[in-house]
C-alpha cells in the first residue's frame, strides 16, 4: 500500500532535526566566519537536491551541474557588480560607471546584455529562467533523440568545459579567470559585515527549505512515481503511452533551476563569482556530495553536502597536500561499502531498530512490568 502522505513520520522527524540543526544549533555554536562557511556549503546543497530529482529519481546522471550553478551565480554577480560600479565608486577609471574589468580591457560602454541587470526583479527572473531555458534546450536536443546514460554524462561535461573556456576567453565581459569580485551591496544594503552574513545565512536556509518542499512534492506526486518507473523500466513507461523525453526534460530543468539558486546564493554569501565553480571538476564534486548523502534521499543529499565539505575544509587546513586523496578515498569507501550513501546507512541499520523499539513499546499491554512472563515462555 502506497503512503500518500506528504511527509511520513521519519521524514517529518528528519525535517525537524535538520531545521533545528541549521537554525538553532549551528548559529549558537559557530562564530560568524564558520557560519559563513556553512552558508557556502549549503549553496552546494541546492545542487545536490536537484541531483536527487534528476539522477536519483529520474536516472539522469548530469556531470555538468556546475554550468547551471555558474549561470545563477553570474546573474546575481552581474547585478551586484553593477551596483558596486556606480560613477562615484569608479570615478578613477577611464570610463566611470562600468565594472573595473571592462575598463581594464578598453571597453568604453556597458554591453547591451548587461543593462537589464540594473534591475533586481529582472535579475531574480534571470536566475530562474536563464538556466531553465538553457537546460530545456540541452534536454530537448538530447532526450528527444534518446541520448542518455554515459553519453549524456559526457555531453554535460563537454558543455561545462565549453562554458568555462567561454567565460575565461571573454575577459572584458565576464571578468575572465579572476571572475567578478568586490561585490559590496544589495540595493544599498552592505552584504560584507558580520550581521549581514548572519541575515543572508538565515535567508539561504529559508530558500533551501522551500526547495526541499518542492522536491518533496515532486517525489510524492504522480510525476515522481513516473520518474522512478522511468528510471527502472524506461521502455515499459514509453509503451504505456507516456513521453519519457518530456519527463526527463522536466527533471533536468528542475535540477538546473535548483543549482542556479544555489549559485546566486553563493555570489551573495561569498562576495565573488569565478569560472572555477563552473567547470568539470566542481561539477563532479557536486555529484559526489549527492552520492555520499544518498542519491535517493532529499535530506541525505543535504547532510552529504555538509559532511563532504566539512571534511574537505578540515583536511585542507590540516593536510593541505593530501586533502584531495582524502576526498577521493571518502567517495570510494562510501560507494563500495554503502552504495545508497548516508541515507542507506540510516535506512538499513538505524531506522529498523528505531521502528522495532517503538513497535515493541506500543505492543506492551497496559500495566506491563519487567517482571512479566517473557514472550513464548510457559506460564507456571
Amino acid at each position: 500500500m502506497t503512503d500518500n502522505r506528504f511527509f511520513n513520520r521519519s521524514e517529518l522527524i528528519g525535517i525537524l532535526v535538520l531545521a533545528a540543526f541549521l537554525v538553532v544549533v549551528l548559529p549558537l555554536t559557530l562564530d560568524v566566519f564558520r557560519l559563513n562557511l556553512v552558508a557556502k556549503y549549503l549553496t552546494y546543497a541546492f545542487v545536490a537536491l536537484g541531483l536527487v530529482i534528476c539522477w536519483g529519481y529520474g536516472g539522469i546522471l548530469s556531470l555538468g551541474q556546475g554550468v547551471f550553478f555558474g549561470l545563477g551565480g553570474y546573474c546575481m554577480a552581474m547585478f551586484l557588480k553593477l551596483e558596486a560600479s556606480s560613477v562615484e565608486n569608479t570615478k578613477i577609471q577611464s570610463t566611470p560607471g562600468i565594472p573595473d574589468f571592462m575598463d581594464w580591457n578598453q571597453i568604453t560602454s556597458l554591453p547591451f546584455f548587461w543593462k537589464p541587470f540594473h534591475s533586481l526583479t529582472f535579475t531574480i527572473a534571470a536566475i530562474v529562467l536563464v538556466p531553465g531555458i538553457f537546460a530545456l534546450i540541452i534536454g530537448t536536443a538530447m532526450f528527444k533523440r534518446r541520448v542518455g546514460g554515459t553519453y549524456f554524462a559526457i555531453i554535460t561535461q563537454a558543455v561545462a568545459a565549453i562554458l568555462t573556456i567561454l567565460i575565461v576567453g571573454q575577459q572584458g565581459y565576464t571578468g575572465g579567470i579572476n571572475g567578478m569580485t568586490d561585490l559590496r551591496t544589495l540595493k544599498g544594503w552592505d552584504i560584507r559585515p558580520d550581521h549581514a552574513k548572519i541575515v543572508l545565512y538565515f535567508f539561504e536556509v529559508g530558500c533551501l527549505f522551500v526547495c526541499i518542499m518542492i522536491a518533496q512534492f515532486v517525489r510524492h506526486s504522480k510525476l515522481g512515481r513516473i520518474l522512478v518507473a522511468m528510471r527502472e523500466k524506461e521502455d515499459r513507461v514509453r509503451f504505456s503511452g507516456y513521453s519519457v523525453a518530456n519527463f526527463k526534460i522536466f527533471a533536468f530543468c528542475v535540477a538546473a533551476i535548483f543549482a542556479a539558486i544555489g549559485g546566486a546564493m553563493f555570489a551573495l554569501n561569498v562576495g565573488f563569482m569565478s569560472p572555477s565553480f563552473v567547470g568539470i571538476v566542481p561539477s563532479i564534486e557536486m555529484v559526489i556530495y549527492t552520492a555520499v548523502g544518498g542519491r535517493l534521499s532529499i535530506l541525505g543529499a543535504i547532510y552529504g553536502t555538509l559532511l563532504v565539505n566539512f571534511a574537505k575544509t578540515s583536511l585542507s587546513e590540516t593536510f593541505p597536500e593530501l586533502w584531495l586523496f582524502g576526498l577521493g578515498g571518502l567517495f570510494i569507501a562510501v560507494v563500495l561499502a554503502f552504495p545508497n550513501g548516508l541515507a542507506g546507512i540510516w535506512g538499513d541499520y538505524m531506522q529498523p531498530r528505531i521502528d522495532r523499539l517503538i513497535s515493541s513499546r506500543k505492543s506492551k499491554p497496559e500495566g506491563w512490568t519487567d517482571g512479566s512472563v517473557a514472550d513464548g515462555a510457559p506460564a507456571e
